[in-house]
């Protein structure tokens, strides 16, 4: 029986190849939000390296929107030139360029990993970040400004023209960035959230910033190119966002026309407890896919062929969306096939390194 995971998945318009994804992760080596050289490099290795779709780091829709001053942007029609070359070199590999637009809310202005964290002072390039309410992460974290609605239709506007230069680039895939402790999650979590507005307190409310984001990308994003949203599941605390809210969420966005959900979990607390495991994630793909008939992506800890064909066997998502282990091998597909005794297409270039089945 053929192998699930290189079974070629159509999306509206788009066919992919496989159902491995290159998730979003972030580089932390732009300068002004434009991509360069190791953008090209990085994402167009996991191309020759033969995933299906490739979805670049969380691109910022405006200045403030950086999780980091080095991060990718999309908010300037300058960005465009250099994101088309890389998007170009994924086609021409058989591959599809995704762009995950984002906005770090109270998580922006602050320092790489390897540079320490903690929030970037104005004279080092930092600025004062915003948020759903005024309600820092962590006690060690800048208190951000609550967001008013002047601001609040920035950040929609914002959205939507990233979105028109996001095809402009040549991008076939959008995914909006609501997950991981970031401005749109910020609105969505009873615990970042604290509006008396109409966007805070019912779960209704908490979830508008995100459907007038969808709403407004759609004005301008071909209806034939699909649109994706990635969410966290849970916060892993006490009175946020679960996996129940959730299902609701997922239900109003297939009235939306959102293509697949990109199922995550975690980011919004600092004292959440994370009980990490292989496959950690899957249950909350499979609860969304079962009770909404909502096609799904997970990710987390998926570092195996059998692993991730096995996932898609019991029907628990649809996409296998892979952070670390491609980093570690940026030709994990094309091992993936060999191991699983899938006879694919490598590279001319490198087919004489092909091995046998």
């Amino acid at each position: 029986m053929a192998s699930q995971l290189f079974t070629p998945f159509t999306l509206k318009s788009i066919t992919l190849k496989n159902r491995l994804v290159v998730s979003p992760m972030c580089q932390y080596s732009s300068v002004d939000g434009f991509a360069n050289d190791w953008h090209l490099v990085h994402l167009g290795s996991r191309a020759v390296g033969g995933a299906g779709l490739l979805i670049t780091e969380a691109t910022a829709v405006s200045p403030e929107g950086r999780i980091s001053p080095q991060d990718l942007g999309i908010w300037k029609d300058e960005h465009i030139e250099k994101l088309k070359q890389i998007t170009d070199f994924i086609s021409a590999q058989g591959a599809v360029a995704g762009v995950q637009l984002a906005h770090a809310g109270r998580k922006a202005s602050t320092y790489p990993a390897w540079k320490g964290r903690g929030h970037v002072p104005a004279e080092e390039g930092g600025w004062k970040a915003v948020s759903a309410s005024a309600i820092a992460f962590s006690e060690k974290d800048d208190v951000p400004s609550a967001l008013d609605l002047e601001g609040i239709r920035k950040v929609i506007e914002d959205f939507k023209l990233a979105a028109v230069r996001a095809l402009q680039a040549g991008f076939k895939v959008i995914e909006v960035h609501a997950a991981h402790g970031y401005l749109v999650h910020q609105f969505l979590s009873p615990l970042s959230n604290e509006r008396i507005d109409d966007y805070g307190g019912s779960f209704e409310n908490r979830i508008r910033l995100l459907l007038e984001i969808i709403d407004a990308i759609h004005s301008v994003w071909p209806a034939d190119l699909p649109l994706f949203v990635r969410i966290s599941a849970t916060d892993w605390a006490e009175n946020g966002w679960d996996a129940e809210q959730s299902v609701r969420l997922a239900e109003i966005l297939q009235t939306k026309d959102v293509a697949l959900i990109d199922v995550s979990s975690g980011g919004l607390v600092s004292y959440a407890k994370i009980p990490i495991g292989p496959s950690y994630q899957v249950p909350f793909s499979a609860k969304i896919k079962k009770e909404t008939g909502s096609l799904t992506g997970t990710v987390g800890l998926i570092t195996t062929s059998q692993q991730a064909e096995d996932i898609l066997k019991n029907g628990e998502a649809d996409l296998i969306i892979m952070a670390r282990e491609m980093l570690r091998d940026p030709y994990f597909p094309l091992h993936a096939a060999h191991q699983l005794g899938e006879d694919i297409v490598w590279p001319i270039q490198y087919d004489r390194a092909k091995p046998a089945l």
